[in-house]
């Protein structure tokens, strides 16, 4: 389990810099140079990512069962799931009316996965690895939605069905992938069959 733990500590630790000091992602890159720390963000983003891979794997094979979650959980999870892909796709497309609601759209749909997942997956190891998602997920949302509301006022995208429309296309396209082998080819973990 600790290979897992250093993983979620680095990687939430580098993706929480705007949660501690608004300032801090900019304080670093002026005091590293914007390649420099693109280059450190990334590199230790990877190595907190592979991390929680190794270590999530590792914790998974020797795991104890704290719950066994209801068969009917699942159909929730196989509803929220596309929610959260069609979400993050909405923070790459277009503006559209789904990232003008919602304002950050890729941390609320990082919330939805881990939530998903949690609802079932009843092992130490699950409860580790996707409550500690949803739990910085939520804290970086709400942070979010404070520097939003006390910031200057932003300059709005014009809003387009269009690109609604393509994070929708994209968000089912990669649930029906993940669906019909992409989750079992990846993760090890079928979800059909």
């Amino acid at each position: 389990m600790m290979p897992l733990l250093l993983g979620m500590i680095v990687f939430f630790g580098v993706h929480s810099l705007r949660i501690f000091a608004e300032d801090g992602p900019d304080r670093l890159i002026a005091r590293l140079g914007e390649s420099q720390f693109k280059l450190t963000y990334s590199a230790l983003s990877l190595i907190g990512l592979l991390l929680i891979i190794f270590g999530y794997r590792q914790a998974r094979a020797d795991a104890s069962l704290l719950w066994s979650p209801p068969t009917g959980l699942r159909h929730l999870a196989f509803l929220l799931v596309p929610v959260a892909f069609i979400l993050v796709a909405s923070a790459y497309a277009p503006a559209g009316h789904i990232k003008a609601a919602v304002r950050h759209p890729t941390v609320l749909g990082v919330a939805l996965w881990a939530l998903a997942h949690l609802l079932v997956n009843g092992t130490d190891a699950d409860l580790v690895l996707f409550g500690g998602f949803l739990a910085w997920a939520l804290i970086d949302y709400a942070s979010a939605l404070r520097r939003t509301a006390t910031g200057a006022a932003q300059a709005v995208a014009a809003k387009s069905l269009r690109g609604d429309m393509i994070a929708v296309v994209i968000g089912l396209g990669l649930s029906a992938a993940f669906l019909f082998g992409l989750h079992g080819w990846l993760i090890g973990m079928p979800l059909l069959g």
